[in-house]
C-alpha cells in the first residue's frame, strides 16, 4: 500500500510539472503579463515627387488629389511591424526589413501611447534592429531566454500586430531547429505558430515568458500563413543587440575563409563516418585561417573547443567569436587529424561571391568523356572562353551528362584539381584515378570560381 501511494504521489509531481508546460486554462495569464511590451512599429519614408505629371484643374473634384501626384509634393511609403521592449528605459528590438530606410519611426504601445524613436543600430545580415524610445516613466519590458534549451514540439506564442491589427496573440509548437534561409548566419527556429504580414520583428516566448525568438519569416505560396514561420532564434538575436546597444554597429569575427557542406561522399572518403564539419572552399591569403596554416580542402571539425555540425555553424561561430582572441581549430586533412592555432579578426566587409560558370553550348574537339564528365584542356582559349579563375590548374569539365551521378554536383566550366587527393593535368590522368578505383566512389576536388568543391562521383 505504501508502494502504491509512493507512486501515486509521484504521478501528481509529475502530472503538475507537465501542466505548467501545457496550460489548461490557455495562454490568458501569459498575454497579460506579456502584451503590455509588445509594440506596434510603424516607419515611413519619404519619397519625392516624380516630374512630369499633370495637375488636376482648381476647383475639379480631383483637385484633392495634386497634393498626392504634383511634382514638388513628397509621398510618404508606410511599413508596417512588431517590436518589443527589453529594458524599462525604452530599448525595442525590431526586424531590420521593418524600419529598412525609413525617415520616421513610432512605436504604439497596447495602450494608445505612441512614440518617435531613434534608430539605435541595423544588422542586415541577421534582419535586426535596435530602437530607442523616451519617456519620464519606466515602460513595461521582457527578457531574453535561452533559445538552446528549446525544443521541437514545446509550446510558443507570438504577439505582434497582423495586418495592422494590434496585439493579436496566436500560439503553436515549435516545429523543427536549424532552418536555413540562405542567409550566412541563418540557424532559424520553425513553429507552427500563425505569423502574418506586421508581425515581423514581434517576440516568440516560450510558456516562462522569455522571448526566445523574433518573428521574421514565413514560407507561405499565398503571402498568408500556412503555419510555416521561422524566427531568429535569442541565442543569435541577443548577442547582436547587445553590441548594436554598445557599438551602433555589429562587430563580427573574421577567419577569412569560405566553406562548403560535408555530404555523405566527401565523409566517407575522409573517414568520418557520418557528414559533419566544414570544407573549406577558399582561403583568404592575408587572414588569420591562412596565417595558421589552414588549406582549401580542409574539413573543420571543431572550432575553440565547440563541435561543428554543419557548414552553416562554423561561419556563426567565428562571428561570436571575440576580437583578437586566439583558438584551437581540429581540422581533417585528406583523412589525417590536425591542430591549427588561428588569431580571429575583426570583420570589415563580406567578400562577393564567385561567379556563376557559363554553360556549355558545344564539346571541344580535344576532349572526352569520363564519370559522366565531358573533359577538355584547360588552356589559354577554354580559360578566356570559361571565365576559369586564374588559380585553377587541372583539367576542365564542359559539359555534365544529366543521367550521370555527377548531375547535380559539377558544374560545366568547373576545374578538376585532384582526383583521390591527386594531383591531375590531363584527361588521361583523370582516367586512370577513376580506373583505379574499380568502380567505387571517388572524391574530385574541383575549382569553382576560385572556390574549391569536394565531391564524390559514382563512377
Amino acid at each position: 500500500m505504501r508502494v502504491f501511494l509512493a507512486f501515486f504521489a509521484i504521478l501528481l509531481v509529475s502530472g503538475a510539472a507537465h501542466a505548467q508546460r501545457f496550460p489548461s486554462e490557455g495562454f490568458a495569464d501569459l498575454n497579460e503579463r506579456l502584451s503590455p511590451a509588445v509594440v506596434n512599429i510603424s516607419a515611413a519614408q519619404r519619397v519625392g515627387g516624380e516630374a512630369g505629371l499633370p495637375a488636376f484643374p482648381e476647383g475639379s473634384p480631383l483637385e484633392r488629389f495634386n497634393q498626392l501626384f504634383g511634382d514638388d509634393a513628397p509621398r510618404i511609403a508606410n511599413s508596417l511591424g512588431s517590436g518589443f521592449v527589453i529594458d524599462p528605459d525604452g530599448v525595442v528590438v525590431t526586424n531590420n526589413h521593418v524600419i529598412d530606410e525609413a525617415d520616421e519611426v513610432e512605436v504604439t504601445f497596447p495602450d494608445g501611447r505612441t512614440f518617435p524613436a531613434e534608430i539605435v543600430g541595423r544588422d542586415p545580415a541577421t534582419d535586426l534592429a535596435v530602437l530607442r524610445i523616451q519617456s519620464d516613466d519606466p515602460f513595461p519590458h521582457v527578457s531574453f531566454g535561452d533559445s538552446d534549451a528549446a525544443r521541437v514540439g514545446d509550446w510558443v506564442i507570438a504577439i505582434g500586430n497582423p495586418f495592422g491589427l494590434g496585439g493579436s496573440l496566436t500560439a503553436g509548437v515549435i516545429s523543427a531547429r536549424g532552418r536555413d534561409a540562405g542567409g550566412q548566419y541563418d540557424d532559424y527556429i520553425q513553429t507552427d505558430v500563425a505569423i502574418n504580414t506586421g508581425n515581423s520583428g514581434g517576440p516568440l516566448f516560450n510558456l516562462d515568458g522569455e522571448v526566445v525568438g523574433v518573428n521574421t519569416l514565413i514560407y507561405s505560396p499565398t503571402g498568408a500563413s500556412v503555419g510555416i514561420s521561422f524566427s531568429i532564434p535569442s541565442a543569435i538575436a541577443e548577442p547582436v543587440v547587445s553590441q548594436l546597444l554598445e557599438f551602433g554597429e555589429t562587430r563580427r569575427g573574421w577567419l577569412g575563409v569560405n566553406v562548403r557542406p560535408v555530404n555523405a561522399g566527401v565523409a566517407e572518403a575522409l573517414g568520418l563516418g557520418s557528414p559533419r564539419g566544414a570544407v573549406i572552399s577558399a582561403v583568404d591569403p592575408d587572414g588569420p585561417a591562412a596565417a595558421a596554416g589552414i588549406q582549401q580542402g580542409d574539413v573543420v571539425l571543431r572550432f575553440d573547443g565547440r563541435l561543428v555540425p554543419d557548414s552553416r555553424s562554423l561561419p556563426r561561430f567565428v562571428a561570436e567569436t571575440e576580437i583578437g582572441r586566439r583558438v584551437e581549430i581540429v581540422l581533417n586533412r585528406r583523412g589525417q587529424s590536425r591542430t591549427v592555432t588561428a588569431t580571429v579578426e575583426r570583420l570589415e566587409e563580406e567578400g562577393a561571391p564567385a561567379s556563376t560558370p557559363r554553360t556549355a553550348t558545344q564539346t571541344p574537339v580535344n576532349g572526352g568523356e569520363v564519370a559522366g564528365l565531358t573533359l577538355a584542356v584547360l588552356d589559354d582559349a577554354s580559360r578566356r572562353r570559361w571565365r576559369v579563375h586564374a588559380d585553377a590548374a587541372g583539367v576542365l569539365v564542359t559539359a555534365v551528362d544529366p543521367t550521370s551521378d555527377a548531375a547535380g554536383k559539377v558544374r560545366a566550366g568547373d576545374v578538376i584539381e585532384e582526383v583521390a587527393f591527386t594531383r591531375v593535368e590531363t584527361i588521361a590522368d583523370v582516367r586512370r584515378l577513376v580506373g583505379e578505383a574499380n568502380g567505387e566512389p571517388v572524391l574530385f576536388t574541383l575549382n569553382r570560381g576560385g572556390q574549391f568543391v569536394l565531391q564524390t562521383l559514382e563512377p
